[in-house]
């Protein structure tokens, strides 16, 4: 009878638990854009970009973790929802600097006056976007098919040629260089 009572007790407990809901670090999540920085006389080995800032355009948020002294790879966020053009794709834009230094205008108590020294090239990324299922917990993370990565032409491009490294230029996890930007 013991057994019998504690055979019921036991999957009494066993129906009742609930598996945690508790996205691990180790589930792939939407992934940002890897980029590499090489350099353009000897494409086999990386250049830091020094003073190296991007700043989303048409982003409210700050992108605090990817403006550093000097950088050899950046991650890049692609924005998952938005205004679609009429192919049905995204199109999220950076604005990378080379150089980039505040000049204060001999007036360090007056920021309205501060312009940016560095040198801006525009990056434009379109592409489209797939939902896919991960988990109960982690629910749904966001695939990116990259149709286009172009900076925009200027007088003084510091960015001298964009590589894609991924053969069918889907973006699924950070583990890879996506594209490489020569300078």
């Amino acid at each position: 009878m013991k057994k019998i009572v504690a055979l019921l007790l036991l999957s009494a407990l066993l129906i009742n638990c609930e598996r945690d809901d508790i996205c691990s670090d180790t589930e792939s999540t939407t992934p940002r854009l890897v980029v590499d920085f090489l350099d353009l006389l000897d494409s086999e080995n990386t250049k830091e970009v020094t003073d190296f800032y991007v700043i989303g355009i048409d982003n409210d948020n700050v992108l605090e973790d990817y403006n550093v002294v000097t950088t050899s790879q950046v991650l890049l966020p692609l924005k998952t929802t938005g205004d679609f053009n009429s192919n049905n794709e995204l199109v999220t834009s950076f604005s990378m600097y080379r150089g980039y230094e505040i000049d204060d205008n001999d007036t360090p108590d007056d920021t309205s006056d501060d312009f940016n020294t560095g040198n801006e090239d525009i990056v434009n990324i379109t592409y489209t976007t797939n939902q896919i299922y991960v988990s109960r917990a982690c629910g749904f993370k966001t695939v990116f098919n990259i149709v286009s990565f172009q900076v925009v032409p200027d007088a003084d491009n510091w960015i001298a040629i964009i590589q894609n490294n991924n053969d069918n230029q889907t973006i699924t996890n950070e583990t890879i260089t996506h594209y490489n930007i020569q300078h």
